[in-house]
């Protein structure tokens, strides 16, 4: 068991309902058990413009965002790891707030802070700043982006290595998916 000081480093990982952040939370979670570090799980919903422009901010909108948010939360955690985690101290924290500020506020100069890190459009980049890029130029934490793994990797993952001795066949279904994919490069 190691022992920290109070107030001493984490694992901060962001999560929103994207594959880079699924990957990022797996990652975060491995890295905690691994190094005996707390985990701290955010999720930071930016307040819609409509309701900040209006100043409608006490009006219960706040409440269902943090609600949503904890549910998402929830909701990703027992899809990486089944619930929270076994073995690691695990902290849920949903707010709302521009994820990219709230992440560098909350992560202290002796934290990881983790992100997942995905292909976005040119639209999508101009509406929703990266939370990735904010991060890595304000941040005075450790920063990991992790990255979801590409279609190659995960076929050659899932399939069977040619055996001499009689190893199982692959499966029909990654052969299809492997044959499409280099028809396709």
């Amino acid at each position: 068991m190691i022992v920290r000081p109070e107030g001493g480093p984490r694992v901060v990982v962001g999560v929103d309902d994207s594959p880079g952040a699924r990957c990022a939370l797996s990652w975060a979670i491995g890295e905690a058990r691994l190094r005996g570090l707390p985990l701290l799980v955010v999720h930071a919903a930016p307040l819609p413009p409509h309701v900040s422009a209006a100043g409608q901010i006490g009006c219960g909108i706040t409440d269902a965002l943090r609600s949503a948010g904890a549910d998402l939360i929830s909701r990703t955690l027992a899809e990486v790891a089944g619930g929270p985690p076994s073995g690691v101290e695990l902290t849920e924290l949903a707010l709302v707030g521009e994820p990219g500020a709230t992440l560098v506020r909350l992560a202290r100069d002796d934290d990881i802070l983790v992100v997942g890190h995905g292909d976005r459009s040119l639209f999508s980049r101009i509406v929703r700043p990266s939370v990735r890029l904010h991060c890595a130029r304000r941040t005075r934490a450790t920063l990991v982006c992790v990255r979801p793994p590409s279609f190659d990797s995960l076929i050659d993952s899932l399939s069977v290595p040619d055996d001499p001795e009689g190893a199982v066949a692959e499966p029909p279904l990654f052969r299809r998916l492997a044959r499409r994919r280099r028809r396709t490069v």
